[in-house]
């Protein structure tokens, strides 16, 4: 893993990473203050990359408070709270941002107690208390902006950014973020508020992997901190540059970018971010399978991270490390050190974060040989993402109604106006009416004329509403990628599929795909490749499959087919097919090739064991288990549950804990059909118990 890049652990994005922007000094006690005031500005900076060397100038500067202008009181007390954070203590730093509010409360004087508030939620942060830092951050963000501040306006502003950005919420986010940009360019603005901004955004930019926007983002972001003459704020930008270089597939460049940061680091005695860039550095090594490498750089990761109490920065090293004792076959030390990382990140909640590290975590378990233990982490990495993809889609929907709601309150308002104006012209008709009487034939008619008008309105606007509403529940149904129908339309169906009488022979079926290796094809050629091969698997199963047939694009690379009737003979063929017809054709993308296999579960629908049919929950959670053995055992091949045997020695609920375990033991009666081998032939291999180790080495 890389504290860096698309999976949100990069330095730049650190939650705690804001610290407070310069004060706007009062002009009555500015002059007096000048010196004290410039000191803390000094030692702000210098806390952000020397925490201890900062830490003792503070209370050098202690003696001095108690003659101090009540805001320079206010701002030594939040840089303390963010120097002691800085240095892992965390408690002690709470405190004092608690002391910052109360002082700011007493003076009711709402810049200070923002900047408390912001100084509390980045300790909250630090402590993984999600949940109370994004509450905190939101309402210093309300306070800050009924200020005249303006660096404190646009330190609340890309907090809050941040904090959308972790909620998931992209678009409220980049907004934000834009938002604080152009509040931080001059003449309002200065220079150190601007960086600050543009590192934010560049960093989001490249998360929602818009790179050409982080591409011009990070050019101005390396302009502007070049005029600062910081080595400090240049280590930041580069970090940014290494997440873009990381993410947009520039290895060499990210490379590059990290060794001019870790010198910069280094010169400045900067050891957090050193061990950040330490961290980065093992990652690249893992990429590149150079897991001694890998190992040595997360080593001093590690050590540096424990030395700064940066908890976030020991858990991403631990991960990398098990990832390399994983690599070099020291599978025991390699599960430890990863379950040990995993524990910080569960307590972070971060769930694009976690979904990416279970994934890598059972990648490299399948590598190492631990099949077991890669199935479990695949398991947890897939509970994760469909957690994330039903939220992906009731954000889509909601978003979509509020647009829908807003169209109608403004054809309301509409209405509401074109009646208003009627109203005025009858009360002036009737006036009219009081002084000439012979117009009042032409009033009628004029009036007449408005409500026909007025009528034809209504039915073109309710016209209209009808569209709409047809749009919507198109688009509540289908998958915007592939046209396929999507997860909710299909859960809909089954609930109200009544159980069919079919002709003797004939049964259901369902099959659950999924694209194997597709995290390398989005790393080799990017998401766009990753978009083509799972619109070209829709196509090939709308042509494998029939019209009466259900496809259903089942989260992330998962496709779903329910077949309402076939032929129970004819349910491994079409497994067969659908393997064939996806792996005969390789997919064209610009120069490349892209050869593209997938893993199948299957079985007929409904399951019955024991004479009893099961929901159609359990039957594609069975069918789920059994696209993961295919999986574990080779991929490019199908495995599906034909039925069950001796169930009244066994229960449901043993088979659903280990399906391999009741397989091998005689209570599942499944079939394993082979994808095309090099020359493009197919097999299929038929038992009740398959030797799993010698199909899988032979295959």
């Amino acid at each position: 893993m890389a504290r860096s890049g698309n999976s949100g652990r990069w330095q730049g994005r650190r939650r705690a990473a804001a610290a407070a922007i310069a004060l706007a000094l009062a002009p009555a006690w500015a002059l007096a203050q000048a010196t004290l005031d410039e000191r803390i500005l000094d030692i702000r900076e210098q806390s952000r990359f020397v925490p201890d060397k900062a830490l003792a100038q503070l209370q050098k500067l202690q003696p001095e408070l108690a003659s101090a202008a009540t805001h320079t009181r206010a701002e030594f007390l939040v840089q303390m709270s963010a120097t002691r954070m800085r240095l892992g203590q965390n408690d002690v730093a709470l405190d004092v941002a608690e002391q910052a509010i109360a002082f700011g409360k007493s003076l009711r004087d709402d810049v200070i107690v923002a900047k408390g508030m912001l100084a509390k939620t980045y300790v909250l942060f630090a402590l993984a208390e999600i949940d109370a830092a994004h509450r905190i951050a939101f309402e210093a963000e309300k306070l800050a902006l009924s200020t005249v501040d303006n660096p404190l306006k646009v330190q609340a502003t890309i907090t809050a950014g941040q904090t959308y950005a972790e909620q998931g919420n992209f678009p409220a986010a980049l907004a934000k973020l834009q938002h604080a940009v152009e509040m931080a360019r001059p003449p309002a603005g200065d220079r150190l508020s601007l960086v600050a901004a543009l590192n934010a955004l560049a960093k989001l930019h490249t998360q929602m992997k818009e790179y050409e926007s982080a591409a011009e983002t990070l050019a101005e972001l390396l302009d502007e901190t070049e005029k600062l003459n910081s080595r400090g704020r240049m280590a930041m930008a580069k970090n940014t540059e290494y997440g873009l270089a990381i993410d947009s597939g520039q290895p060499q460049r990210a490379l590059r970018v990290l060794q001019e940061s870790l010198a910069l680091e280094r010169h400045m005695g900067a050891e957090r971010m050193v061990g950040v860039t330490l961290v980065n550095l093992s990652d690249s090594y893992l990429k590149q399978r150079d897991y001694a490498r890998a190992a040595q750089y997360a080593q001093e990761s590690l050590q540096s991270a424990q030395k700064t109490r940066d908890k976030s920065t020991e858990a991403t090293a631990r991960l990398n490390l098990g990832q390399a004792y994983l690599g070099i076959g020291r599978l025991a030390e390699g599960k430890r050190q990863y379950e040990l990382g995993l524990e910080r990140y569960e307590q972070e909640n971060n769930k694009p974060d976690l979904q990416v590290a279970l994934r890598e975590y059972g990648e490299a378990l399948e590598r190492a040989g631990d099949l077991r233990g890669a199935v479990d982490a695949y398991h947890r990495e897939r509970d994760i993402s469909n957690e994330l993809f039903e939220k992906r889609r009731q954000q889509a929907t909601l978003e979509l109604q509020e647009k829908y709601d807003t169209e109608k309150k403004q054809r309301q308002i509409e209405l509401l106006s074109h009646e208003n104006q009627v109203k005025g012209a009858e009360i002036d008709n009737r006036r009219l009416q009081q002084r000439v009487w012979w117009l009042l034939a032409l009033v009628f008619a004029l009036a007449a004329a408005v409500v026909g008008l007025l009528y034809r309105k209504v039915r073109h606007t309710n016209a209209q509403l009808q569209v709409k509403n047809l749009e919507l529940k198109a688009q509540s149904t289908l998958d915007p990628l592939t046209a396929l129908y999507n997860r909710r339309h299909f859960q809909d169906f089954m609930r109200g599929l009544a159980t069919p009488e079919r002709p003797d022979g004939m049964v259901g079926a369902l099959f659950l795909l999924d694209v194997d290796h597709f995290k390398h094809i989005n790393d080799n050629y990017g998401h766009a490749a990753g978009d083509a091969v799972l619109k070209m698997i829709a196509e090939n199963l709308r042509i494998a499959l029939r019209e009466t047939d259900m496809i259903v694009r089942w989260g992330g690379e998962e496709f779903l087919a329910f077949l309402p009737a076939i032929q129970r003979h004819g349910v491994d063929e079409i497994a067969r097919r659908i393997l064939t017809s996806i792996s005969a054709q390789a997919l064209k993308y610009g120069e490349h090739e892209i050869s593209v296999n997938v893993s199948v579960g299957f079985s007929p629908f409904p399951l019955a064991p024991g004479g009893e049919p099961l929901p159609w929950e359990r039957a594609v959670n069975l069918v789920d288990m059994a696209l993961y053995l295919a999986k574990a055992h080779g991929r490019n091949r199908a495995y599906g549950v034909r039925g069950f045997d001796n169930f009244h020695l066994t229960s449901m609920e043993a088979v659903e804990q280990d399906l391999e375990r009741a397989w091998r033991a005689g209570f599942v009666d499944l079939t394993v059909v082979l994808g095309s081998d090099a020359d493009g032939h197919a097999s299929a291999q038929r038992d009740n118990v398959v030797p799993i180790k010698q199909s899988a080495s032979t295959h």
